[in-house]
């Protein structure tokens, strides 16, 4: 129950793989650290309007290394242009859509509702759909007020902007997005950005298509990306993964390779359970990710509530990321990094039996062994672009996507 804008009552409940305490306070995407690079001196910089251009006209090369040449920045744009398109779409409606507003690029619902069964049936059947139209994960949380953001953030006003989301919607549809596995392996790099481009431009046409299957059953779908409301707490609620050091959901399946939507529906199906396979436990002796990264913006103590700053949640006690030394990184090299996605002993390739045998020892009390075995395998090696540029010269060493149905 909400008390006064931005705070609410709330309990210890672990549902999100955090301690949330009293204090806890609901975030503002006005104070996320990229729409900060908008209107806050302490986060905006030449760099910062630099990496935000380098997205939008093509480049020569930016600079004399491999992997940050003009063919892996073109490779890169190519990846995010299918997100982008929907993203421009309306910026003259004060909309950026899938980074700020909702996708809104949708058929009106169907006048009549469809009887679906029971909601056990009916979720059965959504994830079908949802794989069959282009899901890698896919799981179902209730609605928590606490992950809706206070407010969104507008381009036009450099500012807040209402952020309403209808009472009827009390269910939450999370999709996951495997990233490609032998790009994620050249991070950082201009091409490493080009995963996490695909997996939104992939994300928003799956989204969307989910989207539409559900209105035209009769019910109401809002699809978000990056906006509205949080991903990472809905991901954990909706059974897909635990929270890692790094700050990133870790999947079974794909590690903390992966990206999020979300369908904000009033859909009657039933909600997944949070799991545990051992990654709080892993993450509490593991330094993989704050050992590379390259801005030591990753914490290596116990989770606290210490804020790094205003773009923190406040309130809750977990691993927080330094989102100012991390983005100031990402604007110095000029593409986003995934350093801690491409160490994390998680990422690897689970249809083998030599990943299914890491996973089940990373869950027992011989993780240190499974620790030791990752590192002896030199699967978190970076690979170099030059190589990914050679046909067939790649080893894939993280799960690779699976087709739906295979």
């Amino acid at each position: 129950m909400q008390d006064r804008p931005g705070r609410v009552r709330v309990d210890d409940r672990p549902d999100a793989g955090w301690r949330i305490g009293s204090g806890f306070r609901r975030f503002s995407q006005v104070n996320d650290v990229f729409n900060r690079s908008w209107w806050d001196p302490l986060v905006s910089s030449d760099e910062t309007a630099r990496f935000f251009e380098s997205y939008r006209r093509p480049l020569v090369d930016w600079k004399k290394a491999r992997g940050f040449r003009r063919k892996d920045y073109a490779l890169r744009n190519a990846a995010w242009h299918g997100a982008d398109i929907f993203a421009e779409l309306k910026e003259d409606e004060d909309r950026r859509e899938g980074f700020l507003d909702p996708l809104s690029v949708l058929r009106d619902a169907s006048d009549e509702q469809l009887d679906l069964g029971t909601p056990e049936e009916e979720s059965a059947e959504l994830k079908q759909v949802a794989l069959t139209l282009g899901a890698d994960l896919v799981g179902i949380a209730e609605t928590d007020e606490r992950w809706l953001y206070t407010e969104r953030y507008s381009r036009e006003a450099n500012g807040a902007k209402p952020n309403e989301m209808d009472p009827a919607l009390d269910r939450v549809i999370v999709i996951g997005q495997a990233m490609d596995p032998s790009l994620i392996a050249t991070a950082p790099s201009a091409l490493a950005g080009a995963a996490t481009g695909l997996g939104y431009s992939q994300d928003v046409i799956v989204l969307l298509a989910i989207s539409q299957y559900i209105r035209n059953l009769g019910y109401q779908a809002v699809p978000t990306l990056n906006d509205t409301t949080l991903a990472i707490p809905y991901a954990i609620k909706a059974g897909l993964g635990e929270y890692g050091r790094h700050g990133l959901v870790i999947t079974p399946e794909h590690g903390s390779n992966v990206r999020f939507g979300k369908i904000h529906t009033d859909l009657p199906v039933s909600i997944d359970a949070p799991i545990r396979f051992g990654v709080e436990e892993m993450c509490g002796i593991c330094r993989a990710c704050s050992d590379a990264c390259p801005s030591s913006a990753i914490p290596d103590g116990a989770p606290s509530d210490v804020l790094h700053n205003v773009s923190n949640i406040e309130g809750i006690t977990k691993w927080s990321v330094d989102g100012e030394a991390c983005f100031g990184y990402w604007a110095k090299i000029n593409s986003d990094c995934s350093v801690c996605i491409r160490v994390c002993p998680y990422t690897r390739d689970t249809s083998t039996w030599e990943g299914r045998a890491w996973l089940w020892l990373s869950a027992t009390r011989l993780r240190r062994l499974a620790l030791w075995w990752d590192a002896r395998s030199g699967r978190a090696k970076r690979v170099s672009s030059k190589d990914w540029w050679e046909p067939n010269a790649v080893p894939v060493t993280l799960s690779p996507r699976k087709v739906p149905g295979t």
